[in-house]
């Protein structure tokens, strides 16, 4: 905390880490090209280009494009929310930060969270566990009445994997999906795993046929299903415990936001908190017209 309060006390730090990141080679302009530019003193850390003349800012296209916080307040949010190992509530940041509004607090977390996605990260690979899962959709109110069986009805839908090395498990990945058909799980799995995969999952007839994957389905039958794939449903019990224990219960509202985070911390979970806080600043600067 202490060397991250050294490095980012001003707004001025802030805006260099931003500029270094966005432009680790120095400058270039994203309507022509040039590599030079002066920065303005009429707007906050915003550069002029000079061969075209179009302006720049530090935080064009990120989460903090805008935003009217100043960026030591968003650097701060980032290190809460990287550091605390079972993440961090909108209204615990509101009181972290003495922020002067819940849906400010709100806001800040909500946009992190899209942080928490490395658009360059590598799928999942060598042997992996897949499965899916429910959670109960909870209102403001009671929950609804939430039939048996694999009825959508009153639940969120959620499918998830896990990259399993050397019989323990290593990177994980989440995805709300609409069903449990052939095509919602087919996707998912294309989607999260590299070809030629080893993929175990149960004889559900939705991840049947696979293309360019290796499949062992498992045939349950007497056998409890954490037996057979242990891994992929204590990644879903932790997943339940933590949204319950950190937000109380996961609402349907920006569900996948919460998936990602709790990934995220699940994939960095045996890294330095430096490590985690660098990966995150990192992925919160990259222009999101890349992702």
């Amino acid at each position: 905390m202490l060397e991250f309060q050294g490095r980012f006390a001003t707004e001025g730090a802030c805006a260099e880490y931003l500029f270094e990141r966005r432009w680790p080679e120095g400058f270039v302009c994203p309507g022509c090209g040039g590599g030079r530019a002066w920065l303005l003193k009429t707007k906050a850390f915003t550069y002029e280009c000079a061969d075209c003349g179009r302006q720049t800012s530090v935080t064009a296209g990120t989460i903090m494009h805008a935003s009217k916080l100043p960026l030591t307040m968003w650097f701060w949010a980032a290190f809460l929310m990287a550091t605390h190992s079972n993440g961090i509530s909108a209204l615990q940041l509101q009181s972290q930060l003495s922020l002067g509004s819940y849906r400010t607090a709100w806001m800040l977390a909500a946009k992190l969270r899209r942080a928490m996605v490395n658009p360059e990260r590598e799928p999942l690979s060598g042997v992996v566990e897949a499965d899916e899962t429910i959670i109960p959709f909870r209102t403001k109110n009671d929950p609804v009445v939430v039939p048996a069986g694999r009825s959508g009805v009153g639940k969120m839908l959620v499918a998830g994997a896990v990259e399993i090395d050397g019989g323990k498990p290593r990177r994980a990945r989440l995805k709300v999906i609409a069903g449990f058909g052939k095509q919602e799980l087919q996707a998912f799995v294309l989607g999260a795993v590299a070809p030629q995969t080893q993929l175990v999952t149960d004889d559900w007839p939705s991840y049947h046929n696979l293309p360019g994957v290796r499949h062992n389905a498992i045939t349950l039958g007497p056998m409890a299903a954490h037996i057979a794939l242990p891994w992929i449903h204590r990644l879903f019990s932790n997943l339940k415990r933590w949204g319950l224990g950190v937000y109380h219960g996961l609402r349907k509202t920006n569900l996948q936001h919460y998936l990602d985070e709790f990934v995220f911390r699940f994939n960095r979970r045996a890294r330095p908190v430096a490590q985690s806080l660098n990966a995150f600043l990192f992925i919160a600067v990259m222009p999101l017209v890349s992702r």
